[in-house]
This record gives C-alpha cells, sequence and structure tokens, in this order.
C-alpha cells in the first residue's frame, strides 16, 4: 500500500467502504489491540468483520499475532471498532500509512482511541506480567505522520502533544484497575522503528531520558489521533524486561507468551474502562 499524496482522496474511499460495511452502526470509541492482546475483540457483541485489506488505503498485518481486521459491535456497553492488529513501520509501512485507520476512525465520529501493545520495562521496579498507562511518550521512530501537505488540509499543521494522553482517562483506568484489583503502573513510553529489540547501551540511553517502557508502536498513531483532537488512553503490557535489565534478552515468542497469560485481566480491565467511560 503506498498513498503517494492520494490521503484525503483515499481517506474519502476508505470512509465511504466502512460506513457500507457498518450500515449505520456508528461507532464511539476505537480500540487498537496490539501483540497478545488481539483475542479482546473476540468477546465483542454482534461482531461485523472487516479485513483490512477490503478497505481501500489500509495495508496487512504482517506481524505475529496480528489478525489484520476491524471489529464493530459492542463492548463493555460502549460501540466500538476495534483493530485486531496493527500496522508498524517495521513492516514497511510509513508514517501515514500507520496513521491511516486513525485518521479514519476519527472520519467515522470516533472521538476517543485506546491503544494497546506490549512493551519492555526498562524501569527496574516494573515487573512483567503488570500493566502500564501510558503517561506521556517519546517518540523515536524518526518519524511523523503529520509532514507533508495533505495532513494539514485535515486539521492544524501545528498542534500541541502537551496532555498527548489523556489525564481524565488516565484516572479513570486507574480507577477502574484499583475496583477490579489489577495492579498498573504509570510512567513514559518510548516508540522505536524496530524491529530489532534495542541493544542494553541504547535502554541506559532511554533510561537517563526518562522513559520506563519500550517497543515499537502507539507513537504515530497517538501524533496522528491528537491531531484531529482525538482523546487518547494508551496501555501496555510488560511482556518483557528490556535488553540487559535484569539480564533480559527479548524474544518474539516470550511477548505472545505472557499476552497469552495475562489475557483476562487485559480483557476485564478495558472492559471495565468502556464500562465507566
Amino acid at each position: 500500500m503506498a498513498l503517494d499524496g492520494r490521503l484525503i482522496e483515499t481517506l474519502d474511499a476508505a470512509q465511504a467502504v466502512m460506513e457500507g460495511r457498518l450500515g449505520g452502526f456508528a461507532p464511539e470509541v476505537g480500540l487498537i489491540l496490539g501483540s497478545g492482546l488481539g483475542p479482546l475483540a473476540d468477546q465483542v457483541e454482534e461482531p461485523v468483520f472487516i479485513p483490512f485489506g477490503e478497505v481501500p488505503g489500509m495495508g496487512t498485518s504482517t506481524a505475529s499475532g496480528h489478525v489484520g481486521r476491524f471489529v464493530a459491535g459492542m463492548l463493555g456497553g460502549k460501540r466500538v471498532l476495534a483493530m485486531q492488529g496493527r500496522l508498524h513501520g517495521y513492516e514497511g509501512y510509513s508514517a501515514q500509512e500507520v496513521a491511516f485507520p486513525v485518521w479514519l476512525m476519527a472520519r467515522l465520529g470516533i472521538g476517543t482511541l485506546i491503544t494497546t501493545n506490549a512493551a519492555g520495562a526498562i524501569n527496574e521496579s516494573y515487573r512483567v506480567g503488570e500493566f502500564c498507562i501510558m503517561a506521556d511518550q517519546l517518540n523515536f521512530t524518526g518519524r511523523n505522520p503529520v509532514t507533508g501537505t495533505e495532513p494539514d488540509a485535515m486539521a492544524p499543521r501545528f498542534f500541541s502533544m502537551m496532555d498527548a494522553y489523556d489525564p481524565a482517562l488516565r484516572a479513570l483506568a486507574h480507577r477502574v484497575a484499583d475496583e477490579l484489583s489489577v495492579p498498573v503502573q504509570e510512567g513514559v513510553y518510548l516508540g522505536l522503528l524496530g524491529p530489532s529489540f534495542e541493544t542494553p547501551a541504547e535502554i541506559r540511553m532511554f533510561r537517563t531520558w526518562g522513559a520506563d517502557t519500550v517497543a515499537m508502536s502507539v507513537c504515530e498513531e497517538v501524533i496522528a489521533a491528537r491531531h484531529v483532537g482525538m482523546r487518547v488512553l494508551g496501555m501496555s503490557l510488560v511482556s518483557n524486561m528490556a535488553c540487559g535489565v535484569e539480564g533480559a534478552s527479548p524474544s518474539d515468542e516470550e511477548v505472545h507468551e505472557v499476552g497469552e497469560a495475562r489475557q483476562e485481566d487485559f480483557c476485564r480491565l478495558v472492559k471495565g474502562i468502556l464500562q465507566a467511560l
């Protein structure tokens, strides 16, 4: 998939296809389900499945465990549009291609985005299997989806990233986690392009920058969401300690094993947040 200077035109086409497939269903919350977290979409009630490949401008997911489809329906009492899998820069997609489904969600009337992923812990007080609410981010992908002229036609080019992760949504997530007795951390997330895991030297550097977790997604999605005024809640599953922390050497298999083990609490937590919105 290549947008090739046709971002607005392609969004128009994608919006028309999605509205046709949704048949009058108007989603209010967008969900992006990261590595090991996709099974939450299987709990959507009266689901409508729309494979990414059937939507103009959408790429296909090649990452392990990413189904690569939209799932629309009811979850936690809210009308949701979930991405069961996401697009990554390391798959060869541009920043705008990664951001495309977020802009599409905004076109469909979605005002709140919950983005999730699996991440490595830089903060040595974190433990594998915990959840971490994103308080802020460090975009170290070297890319920004709002570069160029077409995004400027959608919303102002220059916009604030103060409170990129909505403070009220973060407070709500903490309250729900406490009510459900699901321990959560809160910290700064650092996003990289990938696909190689970080070196121990890089992790030591990132720690001095104030990063608590690290992974290969999310940042470009959040920039795109804030560009068009969406509220954002970000949450990571700590799937591994970052490279060199406590001698860790991360692997893709470890990420998916931890995701499977923590699936029940993840589903309880996200559904509880939706119910409380």
